[in-house]
């Protein structure tokens, strides 16, 4: 523990992913294998035993402080709201002890002492967590709070982590990213499984590392002669990758999630290419009748089901528009050129010519003035916008810049009055960062949206004073405030909902603007967000 400690310790102190690389490098060569497995996993976002596993609550880590301590409740909770992070709380409150005792590997204190008691009762739990506080000092108390809360945030991205990982064993950072798709096992085999040069059996069944487009911000004129450029419609639905080797099928969605079984007519259909082959596209829900997909939230119908029934297919019928060919007969494509890539793909797709696996077409202009005019056409035909992607580019991994681009339309908009905020976590964990946004239903303000981006930070501590001095109620963290402040509000969309109490989901919230020049009585009413419904 004393290793993971001092590697947390140097990763939080770090400010330049240099830096925090070189620590990640210098933790992994030295780390026994075990170890280094469970950090990679708690790096990368793993829980300890799974979402479902109970180690503590928030609430029973108080209480046992509390009792430890003698402190009383309020000064617990004083100390938190202090303090704004619960481990640093926790670690803050007791003393280290007079001796340092045993080093405990991290793997140890995970498979020996918390998984045991992960789902036990509380003094079984109580025990294990309290022990551990007595036990360790101060930075290693820390971590171990840390784990226990879940809130291991030390600004290590994955791609940071495969970087590290990369330079450690020498292999194609794409090939580690690869191997850590998907569901896997900390391990001291599963390290050596992703490090090895050697082909693993697992590897056949694994996607590539999703090649991501970046949002255009500058003008698209800058973006040289449209004739270098494919353009396609952005589709609201599910990124996904559809694999075909040696006849068995898998599904996999950029969320690094398998969908096998949830939708068998896409697989059925997979089933029927000519040839072995990985494609990247989009699955939507499309009635064959209907100009455009169905809304996104068709298809979420269809996520959870892991077997749907005939009324769930009927309902929300899956298709998938292709627009990449990354592997064909077992032969690696990424590195050819775009334009070679998808003459690949038509032809693949018009050999099997199955109606749920079609080409994403190419939308054709004569220049950026007549694309723009299309983008605002967007909304209509159900999409997002445009998808501009260089003819020459190889297929990537994450988030490179310059030959994707996503010029979505401009967000709808509606001003929407602050009614509860919650803090943040982290770093913000001490500000009142969380918003949820209500419009006019006839007198009553019914909510329609939490966001928790778009203003600065000088507008964020104004907001929080002002949040402090204005609570109506308090519902747990949650705070109610008084009606009083109107904010604009940008979103990419509009579904019926019945989840909801004001009928509508929108999708991808944030803040615009805080809107000073209007009272809270002028904000708008609930039917004109129902109104943009799909």
């Amino acid at each position: 523990m004393r290793r993971f400690a001092a590697l947390y310790e140097r990763l939080d102190r770090s400010t330049g992913t240099g830096d925090k690389r070189a620590a990640l490098v210098d933790y992994f060569r030295e780390a026994p294998p075990r170890d280094a497995a469970w950090a990679l996993w708690l790096l990368a976002g793993g829980k300890i035993g799974g979402a479902r596993a109970r180690i503590a609550t928030t609430g029973e880590l108080r209480a046992w402080i509390g009792e430890e301590t003698g402190n009383p409740d309020w000064l617990v909770e004083a100390s938190h709201h202090a303090v704004g992070d619960l481990a640093e709380t926790l670690a803050l409150l007791l003393d280290d002890p007079a001796e340092a005792g045993e080093d405990i590997g991290l793997a140890d204190w995970i498979e020996q002492r918390l998984v045991p008691v992960a789902n036990a009762d509380p003094e079984a739990r109580r025990a294990v967590i309290v022990s551990a506080w007595h036990g360790l000092c101060f930075g290693e108390r820390l971590v171990f709070n840390k784990l226990l809360t879940g809130a291991l945030r030390v600004g290590v991205s994955a791609g940071l982590v495969q970087k590290a990982l990369a330079e450690y064993s020498g292999l194609d950072i794409a090939l580690i990213a690869q191997r850590m798709l998907g569901r896997w096992t900390p391990s001291a085999d599963f390290l050596d499984g992703l490090l090895s040069p050697d082909a693993q059996p697992g590897d056949a069944a694994l996607p590539y590392p999703f090649f991501l487009a970046s949002p255009l911000e500058a003008e698209v004129a800058t973006l040289g002669d449209i004739g270098e450029w494919l353009l396609e419609w952005k589709w609201d639905g599910i990124r996904l990758q559809l694999i075909r080797r040696d006849g068995d099928i898998a599904l996999w969605s950029r969320g690094e999630e398998r969908m096998d079984g949830r939708f068998p007519e896409i697989e059925a259909a997979a089933m029927a290419l000519p040839r072995d082959a990985v494609i990247d596209g989009e699955l939507l829900a499309w009635k064959d009748e209907a100009p455009a997909p169905l809304p996104f939230s068709a298809l979420q119908t269809r996520i959870q089901r892991l077997k749907p029934g005939p009324k769930a297919l009927a309902n929300a019928p899956a298709r998938v528009l292709a627009y990449d060919l990354l592997e064909l007969e077992g032969e690696d494509l990424r590195e050819r050129p775009l334009l070679e890539r998808r003459r690949l793909l038509a032809e693949l797709l018009d050999t099997a010519a199955h109606p749920l696996l079609r080409l994403s077409p190419e939308v054709r202009t004569s220049d950026w003035e007549a694309a723009a005019r299309l983008r605002e056409e967007a909304r209509g035909r159900g999409v997002e916008g445009l998808m501009l992607k260089r003819g020459d580019s190889p297929y990537r991994h994450g988030r490179k810049r310059g030959d994707w681009w996503k010029w979505k339309v401009d967000p709808l908009t509606v001003d929407a009055v602050l009614v509860y905020a919650q803090s943040g976590s982290g770093r913000r964990s001490t500000l009142y960062t969380d918003y949820t946004f209500a419009l006019w239903d006839g007198d009553v303000l019914v909510p329609v949206a939490k966001a928790y981006s778009g203003l600065d930070d000088k507008e964020i501590l104004q907001l929080d004073r002002w949040i402090r001095a204005n609570t109506v109620e308090r519902f747990g963290p949650v705070r109610s405030v008084t009606a009083e402040h109107v904010f604009e509000l940008g979103f990419e969309g509009v579904n019926v909902s019945k989840r909801h109490k004001s009928g509508v989901a929108v999708r991808f919230p944030r803040i615009l603007r805080w809107r000073t020049d209007k009272p809270a009585s002028e904000a708008d009413r609930i039917e004109s967000l129902r109104a943009l419904a799909r």
